[in-house]
């Protein structure tokens, strides 16, 4: 095993198992950003085409999503139980898992390939932008299976404190991406159309590397046939329902805004906005899921501990990850401002677009250092299995940005959708700050008197 989690030095821990975390996920924000990079550069078409694969992005990664609801759900469990030095009921859960993604992923594919055209056209695209939209979703969804399996076992390599492996699979697949994208896109001539198909590829080689290491005598916990339990299901999904809805929302909140814009820019200005929502939103990913990276990579360390109940190691990495995430997104602010115009330039070079694109990332990037502490308080009471807290901070913030985001264009301009991430970024940390206080100190003490030795 690369780290031990119940006696490594925290500080080196939590940095052992953050930074392959976080660089797994900007590694993995190149699946989209590339995409997008390169279609928006297509000759003639290249804006029009991007502000389509901007409307079916959100939903691609709605669907992906579920993976988390089974990965998230399940690794802080098998972290818990492998604390408890419970390999066998760690195995049962891999197993159960398992085959929920399996099955999870050849249903969702199912129901939504019927209703994709209804999607889309509901979810911000115009009659310009639709037949991108349609050729991009209709390929990556055929590859739903390689996603999910990818995205969702790969939780499982990392919660057994192999964060480098994990790291491994995801570079795996995104350096395959970037490779096939202009082979398809360009040399091909096949568009839109070619970035799906690159991007499917690139996921079927993490899920074989992913699936391979897991089957393998590598690791403590293997994934292994039978002892599947519905009740054991139930726990993992309810587990996972936080983490999931929140991916899932916060990609909602994306797909009502292209709405919003496409409702209130009207025809003249409907699609350029979409466009510049589009490359803000993609600058905004390379904030959010390294950072989700970093505070969802380290759960298996809080899980892991609180399981053992070595309390006070939980609080150390608590604050450990806390600054780190906070760190990041400071990190991250500076950089919103002194290259944002570089980032811009990516993905198109019409002037007009680009100072649009840019003052959009401005304020979107606003608030982003109290948003590093909301993830990691609400990752750090899902380790924990805390979801009763959790999940209703993790809701507050989607309602505050939404009623921001509906609100906004009734009084001004369209473009000032913009501000209701800031919005949510500031109201949300401060409740969620102080629920997270007032709740945590409890919630350890309990877990010390629970094994502690009766009188």
């Amino acid at each position: 095993m690369e780290n031990d989690l119940g006696r490594d030095d925290i500080g080196r821990l939590v940095w052992r198992i953050a930074i392959p975390s976080m660089l797994a996920q900007f590694v993995s924000v190149l699946y989209s950003i590339v995409d997008r990079i390169y279609i928006g550069n297509i000759p003639e078409v290249g804006d029009v085409a991007l502000a389509g694969v901007g409307v079916c992005g959100p939903v691609v990664t709605l669907v992906g999503s579920a993976a988390f609801l089974i990965g998230i759900g399940g690794s802080p469990l098998m972290s818990i139980s492998m604390g408890e030095k419970n390999l066998r009921y760690a195995e049962k859960i891999l197993a159960n898992c398992f085959l929920m993604l399996c099955v999870l992923s050849v249903v969702l594919m199912a129901f939504i390939f019927p209703f994709r055209d209804v999607m889309l056209l509901t979810f911000g695209a115009s009659e310009t932008t639709y037949p991108y939209a349609m050729a991009y979703f209709t390929i990556y969804l055929l590859g739903t299976p390689f996603a999910l399996l990818s995205t969702g076992m790969n939780q499982f390599i990392i919660c057994q404190g192999f964060a480098k492996i994990g790291m491994i699979s995801v570079m795996l697949g995104a350096i395959l991406n970037i490779v096939l994208d202009p082979i398809f896109i360009f040399v091909f001539d096949m568009g839109v159309q070619g970035g799906a198909l690159a991007t499917v590829l690139s996921q079927l080689g993490s899920c074989i590397f992913v699936l391979s290491f897991l089957f393998s005598k590598r690791v403590p916990v293997r994934i292994q046939f039978g002892g599947y339990r519905f009740s054991l299901m139930r726990q993992v999904l309810k587990i996972g329902f936080t983490p999931f809805i929140i991916i899932a929302i916060d990609n909602v909140m994306i797909i009502a805004m292209n709405a919003v814009l496409q409702h209130y820019g009207g025809p003249e200005q409907g699609d350029s906005l979409v466009t510049c929502a589009t490359i803000a939103q993609s600058f905004m990913l390379v904030v959010t899921m390294p950072l989700g990276g970093i505070s969802g990579g380290t759960q298996t360390i809080l899980g892991f501990n609180y399981g053992a109940c070595n309390t006070q190691r939980v609080r150390q990495a608590i604050r450990r990850i806390s600054i780190m995430c906070m760190g990041y997104t400071g990190i991250l602010f500076v950089l919103a401002h002194l290259a944002g115009p570089l980032f811009v330039r990516l993905f198109t070079q019409d002037a007009n677009l680009s100072s649009l694109a840019y003052d959009a990332i401005k304020i979107c990037t606003l608030a982003i250092l109290p948003l590093g502490l909301q993830y990691e308080l609400v990752d750090s009471l899902t380790a924990i299995g805390q979801v009763r807290l959790s999940l209703p901070l993790s809701f507050f913030r989607k309602f505050v940005y939404f009623v921001a985001l509906f609100l906004l264009p009734v009084f001004f301009a369209p473009q000032y959708v913009f501000f209701a991430e800031p919005i949510s970024d500031i109201i949300s940390p401060i409740v969620s700050l102080f629920v997270f206080r007032k709740n945590i100190g409890l919630i350890l003490r309990r877990r010390e008197e629970a094994v502690r030795p009766g009188p």
